[in-house]
C-alpha cells in the first residue's frame, strides 16, 4: 500500500501550505478508493485526502469500512483533522484500522478510537 500512496501523493494539490497527503480507504467488500488533498485560494473548499477517498467510496454505493492508510510528505506523521473525524464517526465503526505514515518511512497503526485521540494542529505545519 505504501507503493500506492507514494505514487497517489504525487496528484496532491497543495500551492498554499505545500503539505501533501495521499489517503486510501479499503471497504468491507474489498474495494479501495483512493484521494489526495486538494487546496483552494478560498481556504475554506479546501477538501482533504481523506474526506476525497470517503466521498468517492460513498459516491460508488459503498458505506462500510475496513480500513484507512494516509501518507503525509511532512517530517513527522499528522493525523485525520477534526472535519475528517467529524465524516468518519459517520461511517466507520470501531474496527476500522488506521495506517497513517509518512513519506520518509514512519509508521503508526492505531484503531479508531486511538486516532479519535489524536490532533492535526499548527504544529504539524511548521
Amino acid at each position: 500500500m505504501k507503493e500506492k500512496l507514494t505514487s497517489l501523493i504525487k496528484n496532491s494539490y497543495a500551492p498554499y501550505s505545500n503539505v501533501h497527503f495521499a489517503c486510501i480507504v479499503e471497504t468491507k467488500s474489498g474495494n479501495f478508493y483512493s484521494g489526495v488533498n486538494v487546496e483552494n485560494a478560498s481556504y475554506g473548499a479546501t477538501i482533504c485526502a481523506e474526506r476525497n477517498a470517503i466521498n468517492s467510496a460513498i459516491c460508488a454505493g459503498e458505506r462500510e469500512f475496513s480500513a484507512l492508510y494516509l501518507m503525509t510528505d511532512l517530517d513527522s506523521i499528522a493525523y485525520p483533522c477534526n472535519l475528517c473525524k467529524q465524516t468518519m464517526l459517520e461511517f466507520f465503526d470501531d474496527k476500522v484500522l488506521f495506517n497513517i505514515m509518512n513519506t520518509k518511512g514512519d509508521m503508526e497503526v492505531l484503531s479508531f478510537k486511538e486516532v479519535m485521540t489524536k490532533i492535526f494542529s499548527k504544529g504539524d505545519l511548521m
